[in-house]
């Protein structure tokens, strides 16, 4: 198992005991190279709608990095391209994901 997968098949089941979010989390296994068995999972997928999934996501993610022990590397990207990424380091900025995926799903209007 890598390092990706160590962390996001953990991160799949914690979202997905979310009711908001149960059917809206999924693994995106990129297609194998030629010669290689298999895909290695490095991205976790979460479809995002109304009625405030983007604050149980930022919440919930936000609980889930502050229990992890390791550097772990959150990156969001929205429908439009718009990608936020944030790093936390041994969880010690968990209210920056808070912050950043805030920015994204719900962004200021102009």
């Amino acid at each position: 198992m890598t390092d990706a997968d160590a962390n996001l098949l953990p991160l799949r089941d914690w979202l997905t005991a979310e009711d908001s979010l149960r059917g809206r989390v999924g693994l995106l296994r990129p297609t194998p190279e030629p010669g290689h068995m298999g895909a290695v999972v490095d991205v976790l997928v979460v479809a995002l709608g109304s009625g405030g999934t983007g604050a149980v996501l930022a919440r919930s993610l936000t609980t889930w990095l502050s229990q992890r022990r390791a550097d772990v590397k959150v990156t969001i990207t929205d429908a439009s391209g718009r990608r936020v990424s944030v790093d936390v380091r041994r969880a010690r900025d968990v209210e920056a994901v808070v912050r950043e995926i805030g920015a994204l799903v719900d962004p200021p209007t102009e």
